[in-house]
């Protein structure tokens, strides 16, 4: 899961980040409003979390303009405006869900896992490959009832094949789901992380296999 995260309080951004990344999301934080559209519209997000205050303008404000360029993706408001017409302006602006300052770490988490539940892109359900289950939601893996412990970015990539199972998915496709933007990576990352996760799955007898498609990216099938 892939959130962009626009917060110009630096507390608050790492505290919303260190929380978030300890669910498995990747988060890409912003502090200004421009960089936060551009992020959007550039980019696939699975959530997208805005606060109202920042320096150049009302985060507010890009909702409009991103779903008039189609970009549907779940937005939930962060701010200290919680005044009712605030709220009201705020939902019917085109945010899915309006947040207000001071709040838990946790109701934030609870709402983002209700909206992620809604009937539309995001694949929250369980499914099953072989021997193995793979819950969108909670992002846990199973071998026959068994949680396979993983690293955060094996089970991102992990995640990214099984949405496309038994088709390739580019590589640039896997490196968007796996790290964020800011992150320097190097060449052979991608490619150790998905060695990893192989040796894993062929430890447990998951009856999956990661094929590389040379020149364009990797694919997860049933072992033959």
């Amino acid at each position: 899961m892939r959130i962009l995260l626009l917060e110009d309080e630096r507390e608050m951004a790492a505290a919303l980040s260190a929380a978030l990344q300890a669910r498995d999301a990747v988060v890409d934080h912003v502090s200004m409003l421009a960089d936060a559209e551009e992020a959007a519209l550039t980019f696939p997000y699975d959530l997208i979390l805005l606060d109202r205050q920042v320096p150049d303008g009302d985060g507010l404000s890009i909702v409009p303009r991103l779903r008039a360029a189609g970009i549907g993706t779940p937005v939930i408001v962060l701010t200290a405006r919680g005044e009712l017409d605030d709220r009201i302006g705020g939902l019917d602006t085109g945010a899915d869900d309006y947040l207000v300052k001071p709040f838990a770490i946790e109701e934030l988490l609870a709402r983002l896992r209700a909206i992620l539940r809604r009937p539309g892109d995001v694949q929250t359900d369980v499914v099953s490959f072989g021997r193995l289950s793979y819950d969108f939601g909670c992002h846990d893996i199973l071998v026959e009832g068994e949680r396979l412990e993983l690293p955060r970015r094996e089970v991102l990539v992990f995640e990214a094949l099984a949405r496309r199972f038994g088709r390739t998915v580019p590589r640039h496709a896997l490196e968007e789901a796996v790290y964020g933007f800011a992150e320097d990576i190097q060449s052979n990352t991608l490619d150790a992380h998905i060695s990893r996760l192989r040796r894993k799955l062929a430890s447990v007898d998951s009856g999956l296999e990661i094929h590389p498609v040379r020149g364009i990216g990797y694919l997860m099938r049933l072992a033959s």
